[in-house]
């Protein structure tokens, strides 16, 4: 009984090797070929459009509080208490002020990315079925997951170039 065992699962072993031998697998990297895609560059450049005065002000409280702090190191030592005391408040108030503006813009850009990813899912994912069917692949596979892939299994290229017709 136990020698019919060991030749099934010697037997099983030796088929499930052959199957294996004749899955074709691909690699892709995702996140690269989207975000170096045309639709990217343009969402980026749109981005960076729709944002620039939010940065501008972000910029503008941090170099205010950077001046106030500047100042409170190199004159606080000769202003009376009541002064050092008002210009730390204004300090820590621009501080406030910019860790809000950065986190509200920060935020805001989140979820403008987010979005566009949901809406560039469909079009990679018809990409990637392509790419399966192009190259009679049984699986494809994110290049994070993957330990080492020969060069022409990577069609990492190629979704690129699928993205941006």
């Amino acid at each position: 009984m136990k020698r019919l065992s060991a030749i099934f699962g010697a037997t099983l072993m030796v088929f499930s090797l052959q199957l294996a031998a004749e899955t074709r697998i691909g690699v892709v990297d995702l996140r690269q070929a989207l975000f170096s895609s045309n639709d990217a560059q343009s969402f980026s450049e749109k981005l960076q459009q729709d944002f620039a005065g939010e940065e501008a002000k972000v910029r503008e409280a941090q170099e205010q509080a950077r001046r106030l702090k500047d100042r409170i190191e190199k004159d606080g030592a000769m202003m009376n208490e009541s002064e050092r005391n008002k210009l730390t408040g204004e300090f820590q108030e621009k501080v406030q002020e910019f860790n809000f503006l950065k986190q509200r813009l920060d935020q805001t850009v989140a979820q403008r990315k987010q979005q566009f990813l949901e809406n560039a899912r469909p079009e990679v994912d018809a990409a990637v079925k392509e790419l399966l069917e192009e190259h009679n692949l049984d699986l494809i596979l994110p290049s994070e997951a993957v330990v080492y892939v020969k060069p022409e299994m990577n069609l990492t290229s190629e979704l690129l170039e699928k993205l941006n017709r």
